[in-house]
């Protein structure tokens, strides 16, 4: 920390890009049939900056490489080229052939929103002690996308 200054919370994103396929099971639109996006997530934590002068993390509030493990275990892994269907869509997909080997079916519509609570979900729970996420955005299109705040 700088000399002579309190502590204060610093707010620090990092983007991420991945490519995932999905359909809106009943949707009344093109949003139906099976079709890709690419993907933009960034990540947005808060907190104080470590004050550990020689600390070779002196300064930061999470390591952006950090940052980057927890997003890659808890969304990358498993959402990056994979297929995600509602439930409902299970008897309808040949599971056994290599097309579908990455099919997630989740409980949910898997709409941009509901993914991004699924995201924000899994990355809360990696999140270290001192650290908070504090705000999340799936952008599915250049023109379109979903905004998660905490406390919201």
């Amino acid at each position: 920390m700088r000399s002579g200054s309190l502590p204060q919370r610093v707010y620090v994103t990092k983007r991420f890009a991945f490519e995932m396929a999905h359909a809106l099971t009943g949707h009344a639109g093109a949003c139906a049939g099976l079709h890709g996006h690419s993907y933009v997530l960034d990540i947005t934590l808060v907190g104080v900056p470590r004050n550990e002068p020689g600390h070779p993390k002196d300064g930061m509030v999470m390591d952006f490489a950090d940052l980057k493990r927890i997003v890659q275990h808890g969304v990358l892994d498993r959402y990056d080229h994979a297929l995600v269907l509602n439930e409902v869509e299970r008897g309808k997909t040949v599971l056994h052939d290599a097309l579908f080997a990455r099919t997630i079916f989740a409980h949910w519509q898997p709409t941009c929103e509901n993914l991004l609570l699924e995201m924000v979900d899994r990355i809360r729970m990696e999140v270290p002690e001192g650290v908070r996420l504090k705000a999340a955005r799936l952008q599915e299109t250049a023109t379109s996308w979903a905004e998660w705040e905490e406390g919201l």
